[in-house]
């Protein structure tokens, strides 16, 4: 039985370059960059998830307005969007869960029919969290077209 609980939230569209973004954006570079070795910073483009087929999301605390996560989509082909930046702060129940709804709903209203993202292997709490939710292994694309 899962016993987790989502604290209730609010999801807004927002601008990646507002300071809670690139507050969450600063954290999840540092958790990468120890967990991998690389901040994941140079694949994501902020100015591509604004305007048509893009967005960025953070999710706040409800009452209290505190940020809680983000992520961003980002048009990779016609008919597929990359899921980016997805961001959990430590501590936090369903915080990610709700966001990838959210991103996914986003991404429909878009007329998308596939979401894709990257993630390193040696991340395994984000490649079982991306399970979980459905995700399936493709085959490496962009500037990881040649790496495992």
């Amino acid at each position: 039985m899962d016993r987790r609980v989502t604290p209730p939230l609010a999801i807004r569209l927002a601008s990646p370059q507002s300071a809670a973004a690139r507050s969450l954006m600063d954290e999840l570079s540092a958790t990468l960059n120890v967990l991998t070795g690389d901040e994941g910073r140079t694949s994501f483009d902020p100015v591509r998830t604004v305007g048509a087929g893009g967005c960025f999301a953070i999710a706040y605390a409800v009452p209290d307005g505190t940020p809680l996560g983000c992520g961003a989509l980002q048009p990779l082909a016609p008919d597929v969007v990359e899921l980016k930046r997805l961001y959990a702060r430590p501590g936090t129940q369903g915080v990610g869960a709700a966001l990838l709804r959210f991103l996914e709903q986003q991404a429909c209203a878009c007329g998308y029919r596939q979401v894709w993202l990257s993630t390193r292997r040696v991340n395994l709490r984000a490649v079982a969290f991306y399970r979980r939710h459905g995700y399936l292994p493709v085959a490496p694309y962009r500037h990881y077209r040649n790496r495992p």
